[in-house]
């Protein structure tokens, strides 16, 4: 009873799924319009993966940390990734908290490094 219309791994009866839990396994991380979406490109015979998508602009991979890899990450659908695209996500996000960090403690350092100043700031030494 296997439609063609719908892949294989989506029938409740195919080995490779997990029964404990509904959509385990290779469903787990992609939402049922990437499923659609993959599952199409592969019936017509092109390769799995959007290849459009990284030709729209600065991959993530590439794009240095700061303020635009910020809110291209904060404004990115996850859903709507595929594994490899929600791969390159994280990794995107990982060197954002790492740059992130790196301010953090130069601005630590900054603090402690400059000499305290007396009660009354400024006016109390005249």
């Amino acid at each position: 009873m296997n439609n063609a219309s719908e892949p294989a791994f989506l029938n409740p009866e195919y080995p490779g799924r997990d029964r404990r839990e509904p959509g385990a396994g290779v469903l787990k991380a992609m939402s049922p319009g990437v499923v659609d979406f993959l599952f199409r490109r592969l019936v017509a015979g092109e390769p799995a993966e959007d290849l459009q998508w990284g030709e729209e602009g600065m991959a993530l991979e590439v794009q240095p940390p700061g303020a635009e890899l910020a809110r291209r990450l904060s404004e990115t659908d996850l859903d709507a990734l595929t594994p490899a695209e929600l791969f390159h996500y994280v990794r995107a996000a990982q060197r954002l908290a790492a740059w992130a960090e790196s301010l953090r403690e130069a601005a630590v350092g900054r603090y402690c490094s400059a000499p305290p100043t007396p009660p009354g700031g400024a006016a109390a030494q005249a």
